[in-house]
């Protein structure tokens, strides 16, 4: 009976599972290497947002389980900022505000996101929106960036919800 108390819940370890996917996807090096992301704090965090928001954007509309772990994510997400900020060194009046500032970004970011996606098949604005946000308006690969965001969004909308909620994430389309 205790073992049934304290297991975690569904949504929280699919939502959790979600979130190490996002986080190890974004830590690939081939981003900072090839894909012109800059290895700096910004870049990281725009990198790991994009990954949150493209497993947000494939659980867009489901509900039960799958709509409790989009949440869950979302949460984790949070969290790991606020994880981040502390291990910095932030100061606990800091930290909230500037988690919220980021919360607020991460949102923003969601809306562009939607909003170029509007556009598909034509990529020009989500190049433009890499550009602008992941590459830190340096020019070059928005591009190519948009080619994987194309990718991976088509892998993870053929991958069946069981798998996705479990972690086990393919991120793109193989070639």
């Amino acid at each position: 009976m205790l073992d049934r108390l304290f297991r975690p819940k569904p949504a929280k370890q699919a939502g959790d599972a979600l979130y190490a996917a996002a986080a190890k996807q974004a830590r690939r090096p081939d981003f900072y290497t090839d894909r012109g992301v800059a290895d700096t704090r910004e870049g990281r965090f725009e990198l790991y947002t994009l990954h949150v928001i493209l497993l947000v954007d494939r659980l867009k509309g489901e509900t039960g389980l799958a709509g409790e772990a989009r949440q869950t994510l979302f949460d984790r997400y949070v969290m790991g900022l606020d994880d981040a900020f502390r291990e910095l060194g932030v100061g606990d009046l800091s930290v909230a505000k500037r988690v919220k500032k980021l919360g607020e970004a991460f949102y923003g970011r969601l809306k562009a996101f939607e909003t170029a996606l509007e556009t598909l098949p034509d990529q020009a604005p989500l190049a433009a929106l890499m550009t602008r946000t992941v590459l830190e308006d340096r020019p070059g690969q928005g591009d190519a960036l948009a080619a994987y965001v194309v990718s991976a969004r088509r892998a993870l909308s053929s991958q069946s919800l069981e798998t996705l909620l479990s972690g086990a994430v393919t991120w793109e389309v193989s070639a």
